[in-house]
């Protein structure tokens, strides 16, 4: 028998497009749909005050109200992923242009340091010896 009550059946069963039909660009996608007795309810009624505090909710209200915290936390859950995504490629593409540029530096350095090698050569070469007085 299937439970009824489930938050998560109720909230795959709702009407809307599947996750395949789903695009980027689906404004829907990102509006939680109201409940259709919210219309009728007045906010003068007589009813001992329970009402304003909350305490008697029916169970459809309270269904209702955990789908669409559901619905929300899932969207939000997808808006993070997508966050994610977008700073973990940023991240990688920076460590690639810090890795190339690394490689160039190395180079460098490595030609410097050559360049140092040979002109102290010819710097030494070219200095007049002394004569030893012995």
């Amino acid at each position: 028998m299937e439970n009824a009550s489930d938050p998560l059946r109720l909230a795959s069963a709702l009407p809307g497009p599947s996750k395949e039909e789903v695009s980027e660009d689906d404004d829907d996608v990102f509006t939680v749909p109201e409940m259709e007795d919210a219309s009728q309810k007045k906010p003068n009624d007589v009813g001992g005050g329970q009402e304003k505090r909350g305490k008697s909710r029916s169970t459809a209200d309270r269904e209702h109200k955990k789908i669409k915290r559901l619905l929300r936390n899932r969207i939000s859950a997808q808006q993070a992923r997508e966050r994610k995504k977008v700073y973990v490629s940023d991240m990688e593409q920076r460590a690639r242009e810090l890795q190339e540029s690394n490689a160039r530096l190395e180079e460098k350095i490595s030609t410097l340091i050559n360049e140092n090698t040979m002109l102290r050569k010819v710097l030494i070469s070219s200095r007049p010896k002394k004569e030893n007085a012995d």
